[in-house]
């Protein structure tokens, strides 16, 4: 299309100048032979073009250089003939005449190949623009996974040995309730994607499947809260973000106290933003933020990355000491929702 469009601007611009200076009808059968010609020659440069521009950049100058003066001198013989013949029959040019003609001709094929070669050059570097792009996305959605595979031989571990420890109290009853409902929060967690989102109305459920075995360890110690508005029901966020929050308080905050703790989940909508609490009554952040630091590394620290990978900056994650003491977290993210129906 721009080839066209160029050589087609050439013969209109070119036949307009003729025509106005009274050159006659012949010249513009003259001027339409050089555009055929250059349209022709140009296409078998952008032919060799096309191959030197993957090469090493000596070999492209030189190569295209040498193209250039080899179709500027075969434009200019068929221009000096078809001079000869349409316009001025029996005259040909010579002198400044003739090596004006070939200047015109030679600056012509090198401003074609500037474009040729800028155009191009532009479109490759497009392309690995857009490659980049796919490898960085290829590389934040293999970090996510790998950041969410933490989180399953983690909480496994730590559910694999509370039924390990009913076995050895021949609490058999138990065990298998724990496995049961252990199997059901399997089931609900693996259908999702390790890269993919979920609604904060099911995170909570997911939640809920968790905090049911965790009750069947602490009883009455362990008394869960939820606040969720209805606004952000269907706003989305990273699958399993909140599940290590709740491990966390239940680890830090009812474990170690003889009453339990009480652990309440908010989320609530301001504007485009929605912001989720996880709070506890438990000793508070220094000691549950060190401990935290100090373990293995999958729960706040995983938190912090899979926001930074999801969002960028356009995040806020927030931990605090409760006025009434505990610890608390407080995550800000996009409000988002999904714009088409997910598949059934």
């Amino acid at each position: 299309m721009l080839q066209s469009a160029g050589w087609g601007g050439y013969f209109f611009l070119r036949s307009l100048s003729g025509l106005a200076n009274n050159f006659g009808f012949n010249l513009v059968i003259h001027i339409a032979l050089l555009t055929a010609t250059g349209y022709s020659l140009t296409l078998l440069m952008a032919a060799m073009f096309r191959r030197l521009i993957k090469m090493r950049p000596v070999i492209t100058w030189v190569t295209s250089i040498i193209l250039v003066l080899i179709a500027s001198a075969a434009f200019s013989a068929i221009e000096t003939w078809s001079h000869a013949t349409f316009v001025k029959p029996g005259i040909t040019p010579e002198g400044l005449q003739f090596f004006g003609s070939i200047i015109l001709t030679v600056s012509l094929l090198v401003a074609w190949s500037a474009l040729y070669y800028g155009i191009n050059y532009y479109l490759l570097l497009e392309e690995q623009s857009d490659r980049l792009l796919r490898l960085e996305n290829q590389a934040s959605s293999a970090q996510l996974a790998m950041l969410r595979y933490q989180l399953n031989p983690h909480f496994l571990f730590n559910t694999l040995n509370s039924i390990s420890t009913l076995v050895l109290l021949k609490q058999t009853e138990r065990a298998n309730a724990m496995l049961s409902r252990l199997s059901s929060f399997l089931r609900y967690t693996l259908v999702n994607e390790p890269t993919g989102s979920v609604t904060v109305a099911q995170e909570v459920e997911t939640l809920k499947l968790y905090l049911d075995i965790e009750k069947m360890r602490f009883e009455d110690r362990l008394r869960p809260r939820f606040e969720i508005d209805e606004s952000v029901s269907k706003a989305r966020l990273p699958s399993l973000l909140l599940q290590p929050l709740v491990e966390n308080a239940i680890k830090y905050a009812v474990t170690p106290q003889e009453e339990g703790a009480d652990i309440e989940v908010s989320a609530r909508r301001f504007g485009e933003r929605v912001v989720i609490t996880v709070r506890d009554t438990g000793p508070g952040a220094e000691d549950h933020w060190v401990k935290a630091q100090e373990s293995t590394g999958v729960g706040l620290a995983n938190i912090r990355d899979r926001l930074a990978q999801a969002y960028g900056p356009d995040h806020r994650f927030e931990t605090d000491t409760n006025r009434s003491g505990g610890f608390s977290v407080t995550i800000e993210i996009p409000y988002q929702i999904e714009t088409s129906e997910e598949p059934k």
